[in-house]
């Protein structure tokens, strides 16, 4: 006897209950797999990390579009097709070896979802939009990044008028890179603040 369908044994427990309700929401008329799809891919494939990694990449490569990013950092993000949702107005701050910037919403969970996708669990919770203002060492630390005494940490706080990209220090080595090969040493946290950029390989 052949089967056409999936079956939902073959799937991991998570996944099973996702397929489950999005069946019965389906079937009840509340929502269009189409258009599920459609919201999934744009999340995968169209915004997130990856966008915010090229916009640092060639931020590295491209000293222009450095200064552009610097002084109109909507502008030059949107010349790059990165644009949307909680995306309208930005800014980009860049690390140095003397000033390293960290990003917080203390309020609620302001994020510039066109360059970062949707924003991490911890960057939602109140422990990280209080403790970040109030010791934002301790809590990089508690990241896993230890910086020099010497340097300064500023701290940006997000709103619903404007949102922020840390540009982080190009990694020593990378000369000549082409700006594809850049952008997978910048993860999501670092251009929140949380990470450094990664060392190559």
């Amino acid at each position: 006897m052949s089967h056409d369908h999936d079956h939902d044994n073959e799937l991991d427990p998570f996944a099973a209950r996702v397929r489950a309700l999005e069946t019965i929401l389906t079937r009840k008329g509340l929502i269009d797999p189409a258009a599920i799809d459609v919201i999934v891919d744009t999340y995968e494939t169209k915004i997130g990390p990856r966008n915010g990694a090229r916009v640092v990449a060639k931020a590295w490569s491209d000293p222009a579009f450095a200064d552009w990013l610097k002084h109109d950092a909507t502008a030059a993000i949107e010349s790059l097709s990165y644009t949307g949702r909680q995306g309208e107005h930005m800014q980009a701050v860049f690390n140095t070896e003397e000033t390293h910037n960290l990003v917080v919403c203390t309020l609620c969970s302001c994020y510039p979802w066109s360059v970062l996708g949707l924003p991490p669990v911890w960057y939602k919770a109140p422990p990280y939009r209080s403790r970040a203002v109030i010791d934002p060492r301790g809590v990089l630390e508690e990241f896993g990044l230890t910086l020099p005494a010497t340097t300064r940490i500023r701290v940006w706080d997000s709103t619903a008028e404007l949102r922020y990209l840390v540009v982080p220090m190009r990694p020593a080595g990378t000369e000549g890179w082409s700006e594809e090969r850049l952008a997978e040493l910048v993860s999501r946290d670092a251009m929140i603040g949380t990470a450094l950029a990664r060392e190559p390989a």
